[in-house]
Order: structure tokens, then C-alpha cells, then sequence
């Protein structure tokens, strides 16, 4: 028998600011009929004014909290993947772990853009498989509407904020790919392709910045690499794409999904898809969708998940969680 990271519960939360596409139409040169064709999103939820990734990182654990029957007081780590932290520091991870009253454990940041959940995941499988901790909060949060450059229309219009999270728990299995819970991690980065997709700004440098991004060279890496890395954690926990139920992809673009899916051989039926809806949210997107998916009757027990993101570095990863 060994120790695995269980999927215990999963919860979300969005800011109620409802943004449609058309909304866009009065300060922009552009439509709702191009922002579909090009992204697939229709409308995205923006955090209110004085609302933060803390709070709303906050809100999506207290969700998938009670998603699990759980108390806080049971949990033992908080991994928050953000690029939009409330503050350089703390880490938006101490401030949730207040908000929860949570006073034992430890909680940290992952800082990894779009990728950040599946590099969250990662850690909290370590965590857990190394007896450091036998439950794990992870949360992917993020307001990007907050470093949005408004006149850009090639990057304004795709994001969203929100978060998502899960509750992860170390329980016994048999060590086969039928076990329950995280079977395979798979993460890279290549910091040679910096400049396609960054903040023009920092700590460092004493700016805020707004995001920048050559959306045509992100699509050509992103299919290319997320399907490959989704095959390569596959191939890790001894299964292939034909035993595949669902992916969870990051929420990015339509036409990435569509080719990453079509790339590993899977039909769309086996693709959640929030995109519409939420927009890309960064690293709240993989757990907004699988919080999504189960609500919506999708994912159940025993199903085999693939969740695969990529996002600035550029970083990108897979993870394969039997449900």
C-alpha cells in the first residue's frame, strides 16, 4: 500500500460583476463576434472594487471545505498558486490561512502564471506523499483585471477573475493507475521565451506594468506543449490518452483546447470547457473547471482527469488524478 493525494472536495467562487463581450464594444475597436471567433469567451466576471485575490481565494476554499465535510482545523497546508497577490508580501497564502482561522500548519505562494495550479498540485502531492502534511488546501486565484492594459484589445478582452480550489487528503492505495487520487505530475519551463507573454513591470523595477503577450507565438508553443505534457504524465502513471474521461484544461482560448484535445486524439465530448464563461482566469481556471465540471454532473468518482496548463515563463505542466 502507498500514500496517495486524494481529491477530498472542490469548490469555486466568482466576483458577481458579469462582463459581456459588448461591453467592450464602446472603447474598443472590436465586437463580440470577434471576440468569440477568436478566444470562444462571451463574458467574464471582474472582482469589485476594494475585492481581492485573498478574499476570493478565501471564498473557493471555504466552498470546497464543506464540498469535503471538512473543518479547517484538519487541514495542514495551504498551497495558493496567484500572480496577483494582494501584497509583494505576505503570501496570499498566510492571509486565506487567517481568513480560515486557521492557527496550525503552514501556507505559502506558487508563482507559475497560468500554470501556477498544476505546479500548486505538484507541490501538494509532494507534500503529502512525503508525510509532510495529510491534507492540503490548493488554490488557484487571481484578479487580473488589475494589470489589464485597456487599450489592448488582443489581450484585454481574454481575462477574468475568480478562483477555484481543492481539498486534497493522503489515503492508501495499491500503487496501480486504479487508485484514487494524483497518479502523475509532469512540469516544465523554458525561460528563453520570456518576452511572449509577461508584466512589463515589478518590484524590482518600482512599476506595476500591465500584461503583454504575442498571442499568435503562445497559441503555436501552447498546443504543441500541452499535449505532449498531458502524454508525458500519461505515459508516468502507465496509462494512455484512450483511457482518458475527461481533460480539464486550462481555460485559455477555444482553439487551443480544441487543438490540444485534437492533438491527443480525444474527442471534445471529453473536454470541459468553462472558457465562455469565466474568460482566462490564469491559475483559478483548471480548479473553476473542475469544480464546474463536478456541479454539472461531469467528473464523478473513479474518473480518470487530465488537467494541463500553460502559461508565462513559459511554463507548462500536466497532472493525472483519478477522481
Amino acid at each position: 500500500m502507498i500514500r496517495r493525494a486524494v481529491v477530498a472536495g472542490v469548490g469555486h467562487y466568482l466576483p458577481e460583476r458579469v462582463v459581456p463581450n459588448s461591453e467592450f464594444e464602446a472603447t474598443l475597436d472590436t465586437s463580440d463576434e470577434w471576440i468569440r471567433s477568436r478566444s470562444g469567451i462571451e463574458r467574464r466576471h471582474f472582482a469589485a472594487e476594494g475585492e481581492t485575490t485573498s478574499g476570493m481565494a478565501a471564498a473557493a476554499a471555504r466552498a470546497a471545505l464543506a464540498d469535503a465535510g471538512m473543518g479547517v482545523d484538519r487541514i495542514d497546508a495551504i498551497v495558493l498558486a496567484t500572480s496577483t497577490a494582494d501584497l509583494t508580501f505576505p503570501s496570499a497564502a498566510t492571509m486565506v490561512q487567517a481568513a480560515l482561522g486557521m492557527e496550525r500548519g503552514f501556507a505559502f505562494d506558487v508563482q507559475a502564471v497560468c500554470a501556477g495550479f498544476a505546479y500548486a498540485l505538484a507541490n501538494a502531492n509532494a507534500l503529502i506523499l512525503s508525510g509532510q502534511a495529510d491534507r492540503v488546501l490548493v488554490i488557484g486565484a487571481e484578479t487580473f483585471s488589475r494589470i489589464l492594459d485597456w487599450t489592448d484589445r488582443s489581450t484585454c478582452v481574454l481575462f477574468g477573475d475568480g478562483a477555484g480550489a481543492l481539498v486534497l487528503e493522503a489515503r492508501t492505495g495499491g500503487g496501480t493507475s486504479e487508485d484514487r487520487g494524483i497518479l502523475a505530475t509532469d512540469l516544465h519551463s523554458d525561460g528563453r521565451y520570456r518576452d511572449l507573454l509577461y508584466v512589463d513591470g515589478g518590484v524590482s523595477t518600482q512599476s506595476t506594468g500591465f500584461l503583454r503577450m504575442q498571442g499568435n507565438q503562445v497559441f503555436r508553443h501552447a498546443v504543441e506543449k500541452l499535449a505532449q505534457t498531458a502524454e508525458d504524465a500519461l505515459a508516468k502513471a502507465g496509462l494512455t490518452a484512450e483511457d482518458v474521461d475527461w481533460i480539464v484544461p486550462h481555460q485559455a482560448n477555444i482553439r487551443i483546447i480544441q487543438g490540444t484535445a485534437k492533438k491527443m486524439g480525444l474527442p471534445m465530448e471529453k473536454v470541459v470547457v468553462t472558457v465562455q464563461d469565466h474568460g482566462n482566469t490564469s491559475a483559478a481556471s483548471i480548479p473553476l473547471a473542475l469544480s464546474v465540471g463536478k456541479a454539472h454532473g461531469q467528473i464523478r468518482e473513479g474518473d480518470l482527469v487530465v488537467t494541463e496548463a500553460i502559461g508565462g515563463g513559459l511554463a507548462w505542466g500536466a497532472v493525472v488524478i483519478r477522481w
